[in-house]
């Protein structure tokens, strides 16, 4: 049973584990201080969102989101970032938490969910042409 809720304080160390196994599938290193500044964002609960994934109470997945406005509907969801452990990967974790966000944004009127991966990400890929609607989109960057 996959049980899915709120990062409490008590899921910080397992929460960090989890999200330095994302930022080190997309290549990235972060300092300290962006854990800090991330988790102390999901215990406020305002501007950042997050929820866990739990299976027999270990900390198996997480995903972070936000809500921001859009010129063309209500507010629309983003659903940023989003990891499942290696060993809980095919239960229906990313599933689950994926469920979890968009009954979230449901209840608070956004017209939408949606989120970006890379295209060469195939495994996360199988799971989110289930779930969702590939529109098409390339996205594009600046970095200041």
């Amino acid at each position: 049973m996959i049980d899915i809720g709120r990062l409490t304080p008590a899921d910080r160390d397992g929460w960090q584990t989890l999200f330095r196994g994302y930022n080190t599938f997309y290549e990235r290193t972060l300092p300290a201080e962006m854990y800090d500044r991330a988790w102390n964002a999901f215990q406020e609960d305002t501007r950042m969102h997050a929820f866990c994934a739990k299976i027999d109470g270990g900390l198996v997945g997480i995903t972070h989101f936000l809500v921001h406005a859009s010129t063309t509907a209500e507010d629309v969801c983003y659903l940023q970032d989003l990891f499942t452990a290696p060993e809980a990967r095919g239960k229906g974790v990313a599933r689950a938490l994926i469920g979890a966000v968009t009954g979230w944004a449901r209840e608070r009127g956004c017209s939408r969910v949606y989120w970006s991966t890379q295209a060469t990400n195939a495994t996360a890929r199988r799971l989110y042409d289930q779930v969702a609607v590939n529109r098409g989109f390339i996205l594009y960057q600046i970095s200041l």
